[in-house]
């Protein structure tokens, strides 16, 4: 999120309360972070519970209003962030203030859709402030570290899940024509449904086959199955291992074609003419 600036001269109310809102270095700044943080997770246990209908049963009325005494004290703190701030619009389409505006909608929203307040879980995505909190901000870069990779890695996981989607259409209509309705497998989705869940060693047990030659196909797709696992793995692993080497060579490479340039120089791709930048 590009940084945000107070509204106001510095001493009105306005710049007042964006260093309180938006800045923990002040003490009133830091009290009013870890009072939200504690609010958040407090409205979150409230969603979680009255999700129980035992405890809705006996605690439905009081839950029901805190649900909304968080929901209004989080629609009261938005509008605030909102007037503090010289740009509204840039903190609305910003990724914690879109945040901070799906927290307050589900409860609004079971006024017309049933049920709809239990999305207020979304909330839980708020306390990544904590992280500003307690003075771990510069952790959160790594996370784009790892997000080079996968995108580095992109081709060829795309053609692993391909080579996967193809083993579990093959396997699946394998144990349609072998097992059939009998054992449960009533058709070849059917069939699909119970490759991916034996592949990826989840094995929920409600389809199971019964011909030995049906087990011994699921035998050699419950061994393949670890190997699957393993495969994703090793890529992502290997392109962090190369995305190391890079940093430290000073090298960039190409989003385009892969190639990798070593020459800091160099604003655009010496294969196919990329920007670099």
């Amino acid at each position: 999120m590009a940084r945000l600036a107070p509204a106001g001269p510095p001493a009105s109310r306005r710049a007042r309360a964006y260093h309180v809102i938006f800045e923990t270095e002040s003490v009133w700044g830091h009290v009013f972070d870890v009072a939200l943080i504690l609010a958040i997770l407090a409205s979150v246990a409230v969603v979680m519970l009255d999700s129980v209908a035992g405890i809705r049963a006996q605690h439905g009325p009081l839950l029901h209003a805190l649900e909304w005494a968080f929901t209004l004290l989080f629609t009261v703190e938005y509008v605030a962030r909102l007037w503090s701030v010289s740009s509204p619009r840039a903190y609305a389409l910003s990724f914690f203030g879109l945040i901070d505006l799906l927290a307050v909608i589900p409860t609004y929203l079971s006024l017309v859709a049933p049920g709809g307040q239990f999305l207020a879980v979304i909330r839980v995505l708020r306390v990544m402030r904590v992280f500003r909190v307690l003075k771990m901000a510069q952790f959160v870069g790594e996370a784009s570290v790892l997000g080079d990779a996968l995108r580095a890695s992109r081709y060829k996981i795309s053609v692993f899940l391909v080579a996967v989607l193809t083993v579990v259409i093959i396997v699946g209509s394998l144990m349609y024509l072998v097992e059939g309705a009998a054992a449960g497998f009533t058709s070849i989705p059917v069939g699909v449904y119970w490759a991916i869940v034996t592949l990826t060693t989840v094995g929920f047990g409600d389809i199971t086959p019964l011909t030995p030659l049906g087990q011994t196909l699921a035998s050699f797709v419950m061994i393949l199955g670890y190997g699957v696992i393993a495969v994703p793995t090793g890529i992502v692993t290997s392109e962090l291992t190369a995305q190391a080497h890079r940093s430290q060579r000073g090298a960039r490479v190409c989003p385009a074609c892969g190639c990798e340039e070593t020459d800091p120089a160099a604003s655009f791709c010496r294969r196919c003419g990329v920007s670099l930048a």
